[in-house]
């Protein structure tokens, strides 16, 4: 199975994940363990030869690629932008924690809307669109080996997952993406596959395409899936 693959980037720590904060699209930045976790990351991604990166607009996202991938050209898309939480925007997450809305949160997303600012729904239908397109366009400028990078956030990535994976948005809250950790995604013309989730540590070499004379066109059985399991990198 050989088809494109989009590495999902959770920016590092910011300052107002280590206060226990909802930062939204509030500008704010990396801490120095944020810092850290950019610099770390950089260090895995080195061996990937990246056909393109692509970034939320927000400063933490800005800044981890800055720190992990300070050569790289690298495009803004806004489908990739936090959820707008609206009036939930730097409230204390134990405060939160209160409202009637919390529960909702938690057990339907689907049906949230945020006070003042973004439908859960509507924040996953923009995003899954934003990752499947720039998957085509990269597919068809780089060939079907080609392995891209998109910085965004957390709800945000779990979204692009659960599009991924087919489960119901209010099933979204069972996945994880922590700061700085990478999710692997390769789609192709039947279904996506979810090759890496949560990764914040392990050895990339396996993301690299085999080297060839010339590109190869993606086939029908790319989209299949390896019966008994895939042999590994």
């Amino acid at each position: 199975m050989i088809v494109a693959t989009v590495l999902l980037l959770r920016h590092g720590r910011t300052t107002a994940n280590a206060d226990g904060g909802l930062a939204g699209r509030r500008p704010v930045e990396l801490d120095e363990i944020g810092r850290a976790q950019a610099a770390a990351v950089g260090e895995r991604l080195k061996a990937l030869p990246l056909a393109a990166v692509v970034t939320s607009p927000l400063i933490r996202c800005r800044q981890t690629l800055d720190i992990a991938l300070p050569s790289a050209e690298v495009a803004v898309e806004e489908g990739l932008i936090e959820c707008g939480y609206g009036e939930w925007e730097g409230q204390p997450l134990k405060k939160l924690a209160k409202d009637p809305l919390w529960p909702v949160v938690q057990q339907h997303p689907s049906a949230a809307v945020f006070p003042g600012g973004e439908a859960m729904a509507a924040m996953a239908a923009r995003a899954a669109a934003a990752v499947r397109g720039w998957d085509a366009r990269i597919t068809a400028e780089h060939g079907p080996e080609a392995v891209w990078l998109a910085c965004s956030h957390g709800d945000v990535i779990k979204a692009i997952v659960a599009d991924a994976l087919g489960v119901h948005l209010d099933l979204f809250q069972r996945i994880v993406a922590d700061p700085a950790s990478l999710t692997a995604i390769s789609f192709t013309p039947t279904r996506p596959f979810l090759l890496r989730l949560n990764d914040t540590g392990g050895d990339l070499a396996g993301l690299i395409p085999p080297k060839r004379r010339r590109p190869r066109r993606a086939r029908p059985g790319d989209s299949d899936a390896t019966v008994g399991g895939r042999a590994g990198g």
